[in-house]
């Protein structure tokens, strides 16, 4: 049946008026008064409150819009974030595979667990994907080229991560004005199937004024590629070896602390907001159903010829 997308709410006086927007025409809907009779309801009501207050100074008239999802009760506190919203699992991808200087110090694990430490004060779980601990080789053969029963125990623990993951934040440094070739080689193992339909961010850092921007530019085709695609705000850390200490805390104090969780916080917002988003909707519609993966053969891409 059709309903009217808006109806109103007229407060007068302190007191609720309802003003169902609804022409004769239009059919009933279930559980409100027939539409004349509502409609010469909400009028007579009103007069009736504006005389009895005739003498008082009124309020300000305010006029509160629903939509009509609202009015049939499909929208939940759920949807906004603040007030409920679901922990995430997110997969955090580093990129320095320094173990000794130069240079002095070591910049990357700072900055990686300072980000971790913001997600995990969030609510979310967090999976660190370090390549100084998995030691991943060079790309020869990706996960995706393997048989089921042939794949090495730290692909498939990789892409157990990976395809759990409700979200995705790259963490790297800048190399030659491109992003690390370690965090490269961990994403170019794994077809886009692992990461599509999820968000990214980016965080790059540097020991100069720049803060890796250029690497972080780089990077964003690759996860674009991947399907994950990366939100519109960045994180970029320049002189990172004085903004995090050894222990990933920020030096300058508590005033401090505040200025870069605010404008972390601003990135990470967009992550969980895309985040929910796509988890809520994965459960509703399988994206293999969507987008198929491409199983067989690149030229399954090319268009009819």
């Amino acid at each position: 049946c059709h309903v009217n997308v808006m109806s109103y709410v007229l407060v007068v006086a302190g007191q609720l008026v309802p003003c169902h927007s609804v022409s004769r025409s239009e059919p009933r809907v279930s559980g409100t008064a027939p539409v004349g009779l509502s409609s010469w309801r909400a009028r007579e009501t009103a007069t009736m409150v504006a005389s009895r207050w005739r003498q008082a100074p009124l309020p300000p008239v305010r006029i509160r819009r629903r939509t009509t999802a609202a009015a049939l009760g499909l929208l939940t506190s759920s949807c906004c974030r603040g007030l409920s919203t679901s922990a995430l699992n997110i997969a955090v991808i580093t990129g320095t595979t320094r173990t000794s200087p130069p240079p002095r110090p070591i910049i990357g694990p700072r900055v990686s667990s300072y980000i971790t430490a913001i997600l995990e004060g969030r609510g979310h779980s967090v999976s660190v994907i370090d390549p100084r601990e998995i030691k991943l080789p060079l790309l020869e053969k990706p996960h995706f080229a393997y048989a089921p029963s042939q794949i090495p125990p730290t692909l498939a623990e990789l892409n157990s991560i990976l395809t759990n993951a409700d979200a995705y934040v790259t963490i790297t440094p800048e190399y030659n004005h491109a992003p690390s070739p370690a965090l490269l080689n961990i994403l170019n193992h794994f077809g886009s199937s692992v990461f599509s339909f999820k968000p990214s961010a980016i965080v790059s850092y540097s020991a100069g004024q720049w803060g890796g921007t250029r690497a972080a530019i780089a990077l964003r085709p690759v996860l674009c590629e991947l399907g994950c695609l990366p939100v519109s705000a960045m994180v970029h850390v320049p002189n990172a070896a004085g903004v995090f200490d050894e222990d990933g805390g920020v030096i300058g104090g508590v005033d401090e602390e505040e200025k870069w969780k605010n404008y972390i916080g601003r990135c990470v917002g967009q992550l969980e907001w895309w985040g929910d988003a796509a988890k809520a909707q994965r459960e509703i519609i399988d994206p293999s159903s969507v987008s198929p993966a491409l199983r067989t053969d690149p030229s399954q891409r090319n268009a009819p010829s």
